[in-house]
């Protein structure tokens, strides 16, 4: 059960996790024997671990853990114990994760079940339910799977809190390896995250692994990656067409008023009242104070108390599968860049979105291109010279997609010439800044848009923190250094005005830094909190996550400081006319917390709006069709149940959707996409 929290973790950023005590260090962690079952860390950018498994003596289940990813070091054992009927009775986990000691143990004394993780402790019955881990070691989510099989559709309790169940899928692969070919079966999890999580069995029940934009399994299976993926894919796209069938009907397409409602005026970047907009046929068709005659069958909405704002932009989020899709709508996105994924799920769920077969933002797609090595970003395209560069940047435009995304290990030499490739084919070039190079460095070699506020500030960092900004050294260095940094001052002076001059944008993510820097072990975190109550429990209980360890001798209160900086250093960046785009690079649930990081750092509510809305469409050229409420435009709209213009936060409380013209109602959304209610 821990895998999948652990996944994404892996997949998206650091999980942060609060360091306790000083970690079990390596030297001390388990060593797997001669004969234990092998495991790998892999994706299709190449091997990033290994897991082993084994059974000890006194009949526990010992797990070792050792995984390098983009400089992240994970250093973990785990030892799981089970009863006669194959419930496990205790857990202990040691070890070092990038966010510092992952210590974790579960036991039961007697009648009564104690856990204590590095972000919560307490006590239940033994018999109220099985212990679902926080953390701990990926293969270890299969001690449970066997209790999950036996339950059925029944499903299993969980403790702290929650119920889950194992599904079999229709779907099957024959995966080949050392032993010859063996069938592995596709699972779903349901209930313990947002969305169904899959897992591979084994005919007989054995975990295979998980496939991804990271994956475990077999040593020795990894070259089945890549059809299983595609495999998992179809299965999940199998289950989207039922979905837009239930939202998407003629009912929705029928032409709609807004009467009377206050509106986001993006192109002006103002707020308007007492506004009628009319939606027909996909578009936008009036906008003003007078009432329009409709036609027959329009359905009216009384827009009193609330506010209609174009579609959210989500400009950073890695849309994992269809379920990533349909949750970033029910939050009121309605146009997201993906900014790093596999080129076959973009053009599939673009073909499929085209034909109404599954709900989800219209998608513009860039994909990672990284240096082959043991710090290569997972699921790129690595590359090991110039020539292999150009054939990705190639590669890329062959699939139609957007945008080239360059990585922290790339060979700063190449990039000139693949930015120069990619400009001559219409694409945008953007992302993370190879370490060795500073901010100018990049928009110098071609970059038009800079990836992360972290990235912004290299111009003013030491070199040790620009040689190694391929490690957790990108966060933690501007953590230790930024708070000091003057805006009037050199070099930041010339960054700013070089940004604006040449209008390189910068997606900042801010709520990634507040995060990984600043946040409270045992606290949820800000950008989480109004969604507490509406997830499920193991998710809502990993948003209380903590801070990554700092440099020594950096506080916890100089990486406030620094974070406050970075807010005000965005929209300082912004009022000089360097452009700026909101997004998350998280769950999706965080990009209103972006914004409000916005006006925390300076901005007035409609400006930090246009971040989300115009200057995103902006940003991929599709502002003369979407990213505002002007007529001719497509109808991506938002209704809001509040005042975002008072209270930037309202922009959670999603009353209606209007997605290619199709009004879709807020609570239908929230339930097929995992929600159980609206958030505070």
């Amino acid at each position: 059960m821990t895998v999948r929290r652990a996944l994404v973790a892996l997949c998206l950023a650091v999980s942060p996790v609060a360091l306790a005590a000083a970690p079990v260090p390596k030297e001390q962690l388990l060593v797997p024997p001669a004969g234990a079952d092998h495991y790998v860390v892999v994706s299709e950018a190449g091997k990033h671990g290994d897991e082993w498994r084994w059974t000890l003596p006194d009949g526990g289940i010992a797990y070792r853990e050792s995984i390098l990813l983009r400089g992240l070091v994970f250093e973990q054992d785990e030892v799981v114990k089970l009863d006669a009927t194959g419930k496990p009775v205790s857990f202990t986990v040691r070890g070092v994760t990038p966010s510092g000691d992952s210590a974790e143990t579960f036991a039961i004394d007697q009648a009564t079940a104690h856990w204590k993780t590095t972000v919560d402790e307490g006590q239940a019955p033994a018999g109220q339910g099985t212990y679902n881990t926080f953390g701990g070691t990926f293969l270890a989510g299969d001690a449970t799977i066997p209790l999950f099989l036996k339950a059925g559709a029944a499903g299993v309790a969980l403790l702290p809190s929650g119920h889950g169940t194992l599904e079999r899928s229709a779907t099957a692969f024959s995966a080949v390896g050392p032993n010859g070919p063996r069938t592995a079966n596709l699972y779903f999890f349901k209930g313990i995250g947002q969305s169904p999580a899959p897992v591979w069995l084994f005919d007989d029940g054995k975990i295979f692994g998980f496939v991804g934009a990271l994956a475990l399994m077999p040593e020795g299976y990894e070259a089945n990656l890549k059809p299983m993926i595609a495999a998992q894919e179809a299965a999940i796209a199998e289950l989207a067409p039922a979905i837009a069938k239930r939202l998407l009907t003629a009912e929705t397409m029928r032409p709609v008023l807004f009467r009377n409602v206050k509106i986001y005026d993006a192109d002006k970047e103002r707020f308007v009242t007492g506004q009628n907009v009319v939606v027909s046929d996909g578009k936008i068709a009036s906008v003003g104070t007078a009432l329009p005659k409709l036609a027959a069958g329009a359905r009216v909405i009384d827009g009193a108390g609330k506010t209609l704002v174009p579609g959210l932009w989500d400009s950073h989020m890695h849309v994992s599968d269809d379920f990533n899709a349909l949750s970033e709508v029910a939050l009121g996105v309605t146009s997201a860049r993906n900014p790093g994924g596999s080129i076959e799920l973009a053009v599939s769920q673009r073909e499929r979105r085209a034909k109404g077969l599954m709900v989800g933002p219209e998608q513009f797609n860039s994909v990672i291109i990284d240096q082959k090595g043991p710090l290569a970003a997972q699921g790129s395209l690595t590359v090991s010279s110039l020539e292999e560069t150009l054939a990705a940047v190639r590669k890329i435009k062959a699939a139609n997609l957007t945008a080239v995304k360059f990585y922290t290990s790339m060979n700063p030499a190449w990039i000139p010439p693949a930015a120069k490739l990619a400009h001559e084919l219409g694409l945008h070039v953007h992302g993370h800044i190879p370490a060795g190079m500073r901010t100018l460095d990049a928009v110098n070699a071609g970059y038009d848009e800079i990836t992360h506020i972290y990235f912004a500030t290299m111009q003013a960092m030491p070199d040790e923190i620009v040689a190694k900004s391929n490690t957790t050294l990108r966060m933690t260095g501007p953590g230790k250094y930024f708070k000091d940094v003057d805006f009037n001052a050199e070099p930041t002076r010339t960054v700013i005005r070089t940004l604006a001059e040449r209008k390189i944008t910068v997606d900042p993510t801010l709520v990634v830094v507040e995060g990984t820097l600043t946040s409270e072990a045992g606290k949820v975190s800000p950008a989480y909190s109004a969604y507490v109550g509406t997830l499920p429990p193991a998710v809502e209980r990993g948003f209380k996550s903590g801070p990554i360890p700092l440099p020594e001798g950096t506080t916890r209160d100089e990486a406030r400081a620094s974070v406050k900086h970075m807010l005000e250093y965005v929209a300082v960046m912004r009022k000089a006319g360097v452009p700026i785009v909101a997004g998350t690079d998280g769950q999706g649930t965080e990009l209103v917390r972006e914004l409000e990081l916005y006006v925390a750092g300076g901005m007035t509510p409609a400006e930090a709006l246009a971040t989300a809305t115009i200057d995103a469409a902006r940003n991929v050229k599709a502002d003369k069709r979407t990213g505002s409420i002007a007529v001719g435009k497509e109808a991506d709209l938002l209704l809001v149940d509040g005042d975002p213009e008072a209270n930037i936060g309202d922009l959670r409380h999603v009353d209606k959707v209007v997605l290619d013209g199709a009004l879709l109602d807020g609570d239908e959304l929230r339930k097929e996409a995992g929600f159980s209610g609206r958030p505070k």
